[in-house]
């Protein structure tokens, strides 16, 4: 199954001047028909991939669907075998350093020096940010450890760290300056509950000031909770990608109402025949019948007590699994 690409209004999006149409930001990321061969391994086939400016874009596949690649070619740390990649409006990687600057990221794990702290390790990173002034340092690691949820252990070498601290580390450098762009590749790899919820509210902050995020997840609950967009990787090929709320809906159909009466509903339903079936705590109508206003009025007349009425969507569970088991 194959969705084609909606390019949404995003917070991106600004009501232009005299009238006239709502001009769209140009996107944060993009490529085209971009194509990475590594020997006779084809690691990413022709995508076509932008993320718009002011989204939360979650990327997912599986395990060897292309997705670091990816990553690594829109950073500028590799060079596509083919087609072209923008980074906040700069082709890279030859124009790659404009951009940088303004992109945080965390990819593939962060290295670290294993014998010096977490603090002292922060501050080398921080004396090569170009827009961080020397004087700035040390308030900017300090509020990026805190952030992370390091103060405590920021000054343990880091060669004692667990592999979720670890990871925290490497997300407080991704973070040490205000950033245009921010990009994490499995950000939550290592991490306990609280960590995840960490991670899920810094990506939450980013997304409130301005920021554009591109995610690389496995888990799909974290990226449904916090992400407006989706691209769905398979076998090196892009399968869907557009905004979350629309794709969860595309060909789930149904109304979906939440009532306590379910047997006399269905039965008032099925008297002017509707198609609907017992679901949860409640009943969905399937399309094609009367329209959402006519079926409450019918039930509300049948005396049929109705808590709620929704579209009907999938999670986004169903959704991967179904485009990922049907593509090619």
């Amino acid at each position: 199954m194959t969705v084609p690409t909606e390019q949404s209004a995003t917070a991106g999006e600004r009501g232009a001047q005299g009238g006239a149409a709502a001009a769209v930001a140009p996107p944060a990321a993009a490529v085209r028909g971009v194509r990475k061969v590594f020997g006779k391994t084809v690691a990413v086939d022709g995508i076509d991939l932008e993320v718009p400016t002011g989204s939360v874009l979650g990327m997912l596949g599986p395990n060897g669907s292309g997705k670091t690649t990816l990553i690594r070619m829109l950073l500028g740390l590799t060079r596509p075998t083919s087609g072209t990649a923008e980074l906040l409006g700069h082709s890279v990687p030859d124009a790659a350093e404009q951009a940088l600057p303004h992109v945080g990221a965390l990819v593939e794990g962060p290295g670290f020096h294993p014998f010096l702290s977490g603090r002292e390790n922060l501050r080398r990173v921080a004396a090569t940010e170009p827009l961080l002034a020397s004087r700035e340092i040390a308030d900017a690691v300090g509020t990026a450890l805190e952030r992370v949820g390091l103060a405590d252990a920021a000054d343990r070498r880091f060669r004692g760290y667990s592999l979720g601290m670890k990871q925290r580390l490497g997300l407080a450098a991704a973070l040490l300056v205000p950033r245009r762009l921010v990009v994490l590749d499995e950000p939550t790899n290592g991490l306990d509950p609280a960590g995840t919820r960490d991670v899920r509210r810094i990506v939450a902050e980013l997304h409130a000031g301005g920021a554009t995020v591109l995610v690389s997840s496995h888990l799909l609950a974290e990226v449904e909770a916090t992400c407006t967009h989706v691209a769905v990787l398979q076998s090196g090929t892009l399968v869907a990608s557009g905004e979350l709320s629309t794709l969860l809906e595309a060909g789930t159909g149904g109304l979906v109402v939440t009532t306590p009466d379910v047997d006399a509903a269905l039965e008032a339903l099925r008297g002017i025949g509707a198609t609907a079936f017992r679901e949860g705590d409640g009943i969905v109508v399937a399309d094609g019948g009367a329209p959402a206003p006519e079926i409450v009025a019918l039930l509300v007349r049948a005396d049929v007590a109705v808590h709620e009425v929704r579209r009907r969507r999938a999670r986004l569970e169903e959704l991967f699994a179904r485009l990922t088991e049907e593509s090619p």
